[in-house]
This record gives structure tokens, C-alpha cells and sequence, in this order.
């Protein structure tokens, strides 16, 4: 048994997988990185949007919207679907109740809570994802919540109100909100290794802000192209990576300027990174294509093809598969 399971997981290590959200497909499908051959899908509600893994690589949870575009009009959805990995199928739904359109979440791994962010009514939720509940709803006084990311400590949720121009910073514990100035559809934030300050994309004004994440304070405006949406820190700690409307670019933190920029056959909608920190994964979802870029060479390597009308959306390196009990 312990031979077997050695071959898995040395199977496993050379055979990357995928998760990649197929919006416009409306399914979770599942990719083999090095060869871009779709392995698997798991048919989900209209128009899911974004993905997270559980803390023990078990299981997927990705938000079933319901509307393909944040602007459409409309009720949507109120799921959250549950995906296991290990067999690749539906789990479970987790019910959302009288929360619409959700969208972006973050999860704490020293509690298993999940936090997202609903369009419908505005607001941000937390999930006990174990009972597979709603424990609470938070105001975040502002319109349109879209990206949420959460403190190391996981007792605040900065939420960013893109149809409103703020950063709510939640105090999860108290309920307690701070609102932050940060101009035309904040989008994604990270915080630096240190947790020393946040930094938040500003689609429309072009900039990325530097924020201390306790006094709110804006300590730096880094001039980005047009378009920037979501971001990563790379380079140890000294560069920031992000998506832009046509490409992908990278700033130097400490001068404050954008350094490098490539351009994409299409827009862009999502960026993550690999496990390693080493590549990251652009989706081009009107083209039904991820964009593979080499971060430390800061070139684009090659593009994986989904199925037409796939509209891929987020993607996720899977975790390694778990040791047998």
C-alpha cells in the first residue's frame, strides 16, 4: 500500500492538474497543465465565477453567480457549489438563502470559515464551510462588493465596493466597518509577506494603491497601463504582477513604477499563480484560452485551448493528492 501510494504521488508531481472555472460553460473543468488535455468537467449552475480550494486540498468551492458580467441586470444565483476533488464530482450546494450573486471569497484556514461577497443584495457573508452554513451577514456599505481578501490573522475582510470607489475593511469578530477612499472599481488586493500593507488594483484609474491595512492610510499610488484587475507579489517580496485589459505587467515596489508589460490576443479576466510561485495563469475567456506565463523570465511560455464557449475564467493549480488513512 505505502509502495502504491509513493508511484501516486510521485504520478501526481509530474502530472500537473488544473481546475479551471468555465463561465461561459457553465462547469468546473479539469485540465493536465503539460499537455493541455481536458481531463474532466463537473456541470455546474449559469455562469460561475470564482474558486477556492479547502484548507486539506479536498474539495472546490466555486461561486454560481448566475450573470456572466457583474453589470448585467438581473437576480442570479444563491449557491455556492461544493466540488470533491479527489473524484471530481458535485459534493454539494451550499445554500445562500436570500444572497444573490455571489462572487468573490477568501477562506481562513485556522477555522474553515469562507467569506464572500454577494452583488444582490450588496454585502459580504460568512460561511462556516465544515456545517456548510451562513453564520453572518456584513454591510459593507457600498455598492457592487466584488474581491475580498482577508487578514493573515482572519479577523478582517477588505472588500472591494467596485460599483462605490471603496475599500471596506470588515472587522469580522465586532462587525465593525472602515470605509477607504480608492477611486473608479477597485478590484483585487494581496498583502506584502510582511502584512505590513495591502495592495488594491483601481480598474479604471489605472493605479494600484499601496494601503496600511490598520490605519487605512494610502501610503503609495503606483501609475499602471490601462485596465489593472487582479495582483500577486512576486520576486520575493519586490515586484507586483497583474492583469491588465489587453496584457500582463509587473511594477517595481520600491521605485513605484511599471517595469515590463506584454501584451495578450484578448482580455484577461483572471490571474493566479502556481503553487510554486514560478508561472501564472491568464484567461482569455472570449478567446477560450489561458495565457502560461514564466514569471521570472516575464514571458509568455504558450497558451492552453478550452473547448469553444468554455469562457474560462479563474484557474487552480490541484493540490497534491492526500495521504490514505
Amino acid at each position: 500500500m505505502h509502495s502504491l501510494w509513493l508511484s501516486l504521488v510521485a504520478a501526481s508531481l509530474l502530472a500537473q492538474d488544473l481546475a479551471v472555472v468555465e463561465k461561459k460553460g457553465h462547469a468546473l473543468g479539469f485540465y493536465r497543465a503539460s499537455t493541455g488535455q481536458r481531463l474532466a468537467a463537473v456541470p455546474l449552475k449559469t455562469h460561475p465565477h470564482e474558486l477556492i480550494f479547502s484548507p486539506d486540498g479536498r474539495f472546490a468551492f466555486v461561486t454560481e453567480n448566475g450573470m456572466l458580467w457583474m453589470t448585467d441586470k438581473g437576480q442570479g444565483g444563491n449557491t455556492i457549489a461544493i466540488v470533491d476533488l479527489n473524484s471530481r464530482q458535485l459534493s454539494a450546494r451550499l445554500d445562500l438563502g436570500n444572497n444573490y450573486r455571489p462572487h468573490g471569497m477568501d477562506l481562513n484556514p485556522h477555522n474553515h470559515q469562507l467569506v464572500v461577497t454577494v452583488e444582490g443584495p450588496s454585502g459580504l457573508l460568512l460561511i462556516d464551510t465544515q456545517q456548510r452554513k451562513v453564520l453572518r451577514r456584513y454591510d459593507t456599505q457600498g455598492q457592487a462588493p466584488h474581491m475580498v481578501t482577508l487578514n493573515p490573522s482572519g479577523d478582517t475582510a477588505y472588500v472591494s465596493n467596485s460599483g462605490s470607489g471603496t475599500l471596506a475593511a470588515v472587522h469580522l469578530p465586532t462587525g465593525q466597518i472602515r470605509l477607504i477612499p480608492a477611486g473608479q472599481n477597485p478590484q483585487g488586493s494581496v498583502f506584502t509577506p510582511d502584512a505590513q500593507r495591502l495592495y488594491l488594483t483601481v480598474m479604471e484609474s489605472d493605479l494600484i494603491l499601496g494601503i496600511h491595512p490598520t490605519s487605512g492610510k494610502i501610503e503609495q499610488r503606483i501609475p499602471t497601463s490601462p485596465g489593472p484587475a487582479r495582483l500577486a507579489i512576486v520576486d520575493g517580496g519586490k515586484t507586483i504582477l497583474y492583469n491588465l485589459r489587453k496584457g500582463v505587467a509587473w511594477a517595481d515596489i520600491a521605485t513605484g513604477k511599471e517595469i515590463t508589460r506584454l501584451e495578450l490576443p484578448g482580455r484577461p479576466l483572471s490571474m493566479t499563480l502556481s503553487r510554486d510561485g514560478k508561472t501564472a495563469y491568464l484567461s482569455l475567456q472570449d478567446e477560450d484560452q489561458i495565457a502560461i506565463v514564466d514569471i521570472a523570465a516575464r514571458k509568455i511560455t504558450r497558451y492552453l485551448k478550452t473547448p469553444p464557449g468554455a469562457g474560462p475564467d479563474p484557474v487552480l493549480e490541484i493540490p497534491s493528492l492526500q495521504p490514505p488513512r
